[in-house]
């Protein structure tokens, strides 16, 4: 009798024990296991999101940055602003995106740590601007796990000048840089709705 009520209190404990830790998890395990599923996904498909959430999201940005540099001619400020730290919508999206978001101009063509990929695409760009042609967005497959979403904005957008200054050309350029894994997360999200 005493050795089946030990027992009977040792499995609740064990029980007790193991439920609070398989509760904690669950949402983190499940995430985990939709990750590690096998999924067929073309480049065109990857290209389609980054596409979506790339244009969706340059477009909110520069709307916020537009409205914000008009709000003040501090420059200090506007360096800031510039740099996107204090617009809290840019840093929602980068979060919930888990995407690198900046603001690329005319010098970054000679910046090293951007890919010789992505400094071609700029340079392009600047040729573009130069040429006066309307600009258009471009997806750059970095590496097989980076992807980079840019697009030049308008140049009478006043971001050009505020943020680089006077130009012969006016030139600013969106960078959005996506991880494989987290466009992937995105595209079973929206399959999910």
């Amino acid at each position: 009798m005493i050795r089946s009520s030990f027992l009977y209190v040792l499995s609740i404990t064990v029980l007790a024990a193991c439920g609070t830790d398989r509760v904690q998890y669950t949402s983190e395990l499940k995430q985990e296991m939709a990750d590690s599923k096998i999924k067929r996904i073309t480049d065109v498909d990857l290209n389609e999101t980054i596409d979506d959430i790339g244009g969706r999201a340059s477009k909110a940005i520069q709307q916020d940055l537009t409205a914000a540099l008009e709000k003040t001619t501090d420059p200090a400020e506007r360096a800031k602003l510039c740099q996107l730290q204090s617009l809290p919508r840019a840093k929602a999206i980068a979060a919930q995106y888990a995407v690198d978001i900046r603001l690329v101009g005319a010098d970054d063509i000679q910046n090293k740590s951007l890919s010789q990929k992505e400094r071609e695409i700029l340079e392009a760009y600047l040729y573009n601007a130069k040429q006066k042609l309307a600009p258009i967005s471009n997806i750059q497959k970095v590496n097989d796990t980076l992807f980079v979403y840019n697009v030049a904005l308008p140049a009478d957008s006043p971001v050009c000048e505020a943020c680089f200054g006077k130009q012969d050309v006016p030139f600013a350029v969106w960078r959005l840089a996506f991880t494989k894994r987290e466009v992937v997360r995105r595209m079973n999200e929206s399959k999910k709705k």
